[in-house]
């Protein structure tokens, strides 16, 4: 007579939620058995926060200067005679917006 295991016995069914449970538990000491994770993730947001400190107001900064450079190019633009002056423009206030509110909320967010 042949001896065959009690897992072999068992359907594909049975044997899957089998190995699910036991993974699962194994998952759950695994989380359990971490320390420290609160103040890890605490020094994380800490260090992001000091970091984008800075970023806002260099955004801000940028924003300034390439706002600058761009109201120089329309008006080479419109002195000059050219027919997408008005492209021209509402791209560069677009572009000069758009820097303006992520600095804003950089700021904002993380400050």
């Amino acid at each position: 007579m042949k001896k065959t295991s009690s897992i072999k016995k068992l359907n594909g069914f049975t044997q899957k939620v089998l190995l699910l449970t036991a993974f699962a538990m194994l998952e759950v000491y695994n989380i359990s058995a971490q320390t420290g994770v609160a103040g890890g993730i605490g020094a994380a947001t800490t260090q992001v926060k000091n970091a984008y400190t800075y970023v806002g107001p260099l955004i801000l900064a940028i924003g300034g200067v390439v706002g600058l450079a761009g109201g120089i190019r329309v008006y080479i633009k419109w002195n000059n005679g050219d027919n997408d002056v008005q492209k021209e423009l509402i791209g560069w206030a677009g572009s000069c917006i758009f820097l303006v509110l992520v600095g804003t909320i950089i700021t904002a967010f993380f400050g």
